[in-house]
């Protein structure tokens, strides 16, 4: 049949085309949405909490596996590992993104949450240094490489599986479930950090404890794929199927393409490394060079988390009146003038204080959080979305993201400086803020069924 392709408007200037009707032909009943809603939050949850523990037991994975004798050196190592897994990344979303252009992001959310659970399972498993010599840290390694690939490809596609399934005007309430969710994962990780640190012996938990939530993730794994199997695919992915069979599918312009990866690196970007620093660099840091005690530390990170977990929500309704433009440029230009101050209040050691700096600094986590997630459906055509909000995404938090925390360690080991964690901060957000000032427009209310 003849193909019906047509130019696309650009969505950088402005989305400022009428948008189609797809709030009334692709709005999915309200008990459909809760359905949905549960079955991401559920699996976007356990695979967080597979990072979240990894982050926490950073300090004991590294003795553990890369045992030096030198505290600071084993944990380099441990968060370098970290790092690691986020190397990956762009090759699982090179795998994956496809597989969800081409057959369905529901395809992609079920091998993504089952893959993970094994994998971190396997990983509570491996054997330490001390019993297989050289094998231990290599199985790490390999494992964490094969995790990365998989979140790279649940992240995003859980943004657009919940972005495609959410009524327009609440496209970005919707999307912070994602967030949310994996907020909550950290602070679940935080509590059974805490549980475990309390319950056992430094001897019992470097031995078995730490390795318990590793294994538990499997049964979560298996939960959410049974909940996931039982989802149809969105509503703009079964049109676009339809458009498809007939040839219909609008053309997008390489142009519009290469704009929105590249908007992607700075919004993603500024948000990996915002979150791991709060998430998983600042309780090290707390016990690591500022010496605070473990528990004072993750009740003051825990207690952060809780309010950034209820931020996230209030993010996406505030985005859904006054835009997406706005409440990102609130993230990044707070994240440049509250960075010093955070760090400030942390390196005081007392937890009262460590929790002001962090909880003004996950305000702004939140917002750069809710609308990476809502902007990774909006700048993309439906026809990639998949493939490229993976790929944007997922390059950012290599570059960047991922060895952030590694960094924030690096530049306090090598200049004795416990605030210059925040430089690299800074200087990430200022280059998102040259990037995105300019080139972003509004898309609240751009047609996202679109090419």
């Amino acid at each position: 049949m003849q193909s019906t392709e047509t130019s696309t408007p650009d969505r950088g200037d402005a989305q400022a085309a009428t948008p189609r009707s797809d709030t009334e032909l692709l709005t999915l009943p309200k008990s459909e949405q809760r359905k949905r809603l549960a079955a991401v939050g559920i699996g976007n949850f356990m695979e967080w909490f597979d990072f979240a523990i990894y982050g926490y037991f950073a300090a004991i994975i590294g003795a553990q596996f890369f045992p030096s004798g030198d505290p600071t050196a084993e944990m380099l190592s441990s968060l370098a590992v970290f790092a690691v897994g986020f190397v990956s990344r762009p090759v699982g979303a090179l795998f994956l993104g496809p597989i969800g252009d081409k057959f369905g992001r529901r395809t992609v959310l079920i091998i993504t949450v089952l893959s993970m659970g094994i994998i971190t399972a396997l990983i509570g498993l491996t054997p330490s240094y001390a019993a297989i010599g050289i094998a231990a840290p290599i199985l790490v390694v390999i494992l964490r490489l094969l995790q990365g690939m998989m979140v790279g490809g649940e992240w995003t596609s859980a943004a657009a599986y919940i972005g495609e399934s959410a009524p327009k005007r609440k496209r970005a309430l919707f999307a912070s479930l994602v967030t949310a969710t994996a907020g909550l994962a950290f602070l679940v990780g935080t509590i059974v950090a805490a549980l475990l640190t309390a319950a056992l012996s430094e001897e019992a938990l470097a031995s078995w404890g730490w390795r318990v939530p590793f294994l538990a993730s499997l049964v979560m794994a298996i939960v959410a794929v049974y909940i996931r199997r039982k989802l149809e695919d969105t509503p703009v992915y079964q049109e676009l199927e339809r458009k498809r069979a007939v040839g219909a599918v609008e053309a997008t312009s390489r142009g519009l393409k290469v704009r929105a990866f590249i908007m992607t690196l700075a919004f993603s970007g500024i948000f990996g490394v915002s979150l791991y620093y709060f998430v998983t660099y600042s309780n090290n840091h707390l016990t690591g060079p500022v010496g605070m005690p473990r528990i004072d530390a993750l009740i003051a990170t825990g207690a952060a988390m809780v309010l950034y977990v209820i931020f996230n929500p209030l993010v996406g309704m505030l985005s859904d009146r006054v835009g997406r433009r706005p409440v990102l440029l609130t993230g990044v230009i707070g994240l440049i003038l509250w960075s010093l101050p955070a760090f400030f209040l942390m390196n005081t050691g007392v937890p009262a204080l460590a929790f002001i700096g962090l909880v003004v600094f996950s305000f702004f986590v939140a917002c750069c959080a809710v609308m990476n997630n809502v902007l990774l459906v909006e700048v993309f055509p439906a026809s990639v979305r998949s493939t490229g909000s993976a790929l944007g995404y997922n390059v950012a938090y290599a570059l960047l993201a991922g060895p952030g925390p590694l960094i924030a360690a690096a530049l306090v080991a090598g200049t004795g400086l416990l605030v210059s964690p925040a430089f690299y901060v800074i200087a990430v957000a200022v280059v998102a803020l040259a990037v995105l000032w300019p080139m972003l427009k509004e898309t609240k209310d751009v047609d996202i069924s679109h090419g």
